[in-house]
């Protein structure tokens, strides 16, 4: 039927989400390749990990933001944070 699998050597696989990191450490892995498409069987223990984002955001962009959106320089740094340091997404954010 065109079906193969492999066993795979793997010391860690990282899988990155949207809400943070899952982390493998020796996880047991097979691909398995069936009609041209391979695919991935993943067993063994894992722990989540949040997803950190360090930026610098400079005093530049917190008064832009700030003068654009009519707000306070630490509204508009607050809003540059949770933006992870977009700008346009920061004025927006506090302009809705």
């Amino acid at each position: 039927m065109g079906i193969s699998q492999d066993e795979l050597e793997v010391s860690q696989l990282i899988m990155k989400t949207s809400k943070g990191t899952l982390v493998f450490d020796n996880p047991s892995v097979t691909k398995v390749i069936m009609q041209g498409q391979a695919s991935f069987q993943v067993t063994g223990e894992y722990r989540e990990e949040e997803e950190t984002f360090e930026t610098t955001i400079s005093e530049e962009d917190v008064s832009v933001v700030a003068e654009q959106a009519g707000v306070s320089k630490d509204e508009a740094r607050r809003a540059l944070e949770k933006s992870q340091g977009d700008i346009a997404q920061a004025i927006v954010g506090l302009t809705e």
